[in-house]
């Protein structure tokens, strides 16, 4: 009896001592789990992106303009806490405005820097070869500026353009616009002067063929060479042929130099529309003078008041870290489309749960995704499906005017030049 007693005590204390053993090892596994999954959060190495951008060279305002969407974006997400957990590092290398060295530039950054993504450079140029680079590794391409034919004739699956429209349909909300007027008002005449650029001179084309199906008379049709630095022999043809239309299919610098031309020879067309470069609300009047602005016509794909995702606090952080008006007429669109890939690829990630590119590229193949620009969906090539908006400048604001659904304003007569 005292053994069984004995027996069962000792079986007790034994008991109680495992129980206790296990009590206190598990609470510390416990917290050693939460500390450890603390410290992997806290120490997990940064996910690196790499951008390859013009710094310098034909297309540097652009890039720098991308830069600072990037950047913007960049800091937004970090402070949410980056991507999974992660904090975002940005490796932006400069490509000079040359397609090869964007080649070689988004090679190194796959190959060698091993980055998690990449995201693209500004222009057509610049997209068609380093889209094929990301391709060939695997990376999905979400691009701010690379909306040209050239890019999706390539058939790549991993292109996903950040605008609403593909670059060849630019000018046709001009094309809407000008046959929404009662033929009395509309031009008689057309100009076209075009850059050999698969961003700048397809759109034209298309808006040329257009307006001759509906009996406006082209006077001037010429592409000219992308080399070209001397643009006052064209401008001058251009002036020559007393256009009621000057319909211009530019980059930014001859873009500039379009208007700039026109204004010293004093020649002040009905409608005059410059593709690109005069949808720039940061650099485009300080090279023609803020009152000479007045009245020209561009196409764009983003503005201050629109009520797309972020946009508020878009505009709010972009003027408290680089300045300008409170409202954000001052920020480039080319901003605004870097922001939205950073706001593509962050949806993407966190619907994924993954870093995957390969996971990445089929999500994006599905649904609608979200940006400050609009929102997106894409054929199987990364032509966005949607249309570009006409602007204008109007008291030294660009402001959409057309559609009248989303215009903020009236389109105006363009007045004579200033000064």
């Amino acid at each position: 009896m005292e053994e069984e007693v004995d027996m069962r005590q000792r079986r007790f204390r034994v008991g109680a001592l495992v129980l206790v053993v296990t009590v206190v090892l598990g609470g510390w596994s416990a917290s050693s789990l939460a500390s450890s999954a603390q410290r992997d959060r806290t120490s997990a190495k940064p996910v690196v992106i790499g951008i390859s951008l013009s710094l310098s060279g034909d297309f540097s305002d652009e890039g720098k303009a991308a830069m600072r969407g990037y950047k913007l974006w960049q800091a937004h997400q970090n402070a949410q806490g980056g991507l999974m957990g992660r904090k975002i590092q940005l490796k932006i290398v400069d490509d000079t405005s040359s397609p090869d060295q964007a080649v070689t530039n988004y090679t190194n950054l796959i190959t060698k820097d091993k980055v998690a993504f990449v995201l693209g450079p500004f222009s057509t140029l610049l997209t068609a070869p380093s889209a094929t680079v990301a391709h060939r590794y695997g990376y999905a391409f979400i691009e701010p500026a690379g909306g040209g034919p050239a890019v999706f004739q390539a058939r790549l699956n991993n292109v996903f353009f950040a605008q609403p429209a593909p670059a060849i349909r630019n000018a046709d909300v001009l094309a809407h616009y000008i046959l929404s007027l009662p033929k009395s008002k509309r031009p008689k005449t057309a100009a076209y002067p075009m850059l050999d650029d698969p961003f700048a001179a397809p759109p034209i084309q298309r808006l040329k063929k257009t307006l001759e199906a509906h009996g406006i008379k082209t006077v001037y049709s010429k592409i000219y060479p992308s080399e070209t630095t001397d643009y006052s022999p064209i401008i001058q043809a251009v002036v020559n042929a007393k256009p009621d239309l000057i319909a211009a299919g530019t980059q930014s610098v001859d873009g500039y130099a379009m208007a700039k031309g026109l204004l010293q020879l004093r020649y002040n067309p009905k409608f005059l529309y410059i593709e690109n470069g005069a949808n720039s609300p940061l650099e485009f009047p300080s090279k023609i003078g803020r009152a000479n602005t007045t009245g020209i016509f561009s196409s764009g794909d983003w503005f201050p008041q629109a009520n797309f995702k972020g946009n508020k606090q878009f505009i709010k952080e972009y003027v408290k870290r680089y300045g300008g008006d409170k409202s954000g007429q001052d920020i480039d669109t080319t901003t605004a489309e870097a922001y939205s890939c950073g706001q593509i690829l962050t949806e993407a990630v966190q619907k994924t749960h993954s870093f995957s590119n390969t996971k990445i590229i089929a999500a994006l193949h599905t649904g609608t995704w979200h940006g400050v620009n609009g929102n997106f969906h894409w054929n199987k090539y990364g032509s966005p499906n949607g249309n570009s908006i006409l602007v204008q400048w109007v008291g030294g604001k660009l402001v959409p005017v057309f559609p009248s659904s989303i215009a903020v304003h009236k389109p105006i007569a363009k007045p004579k030049w200033h000064g």
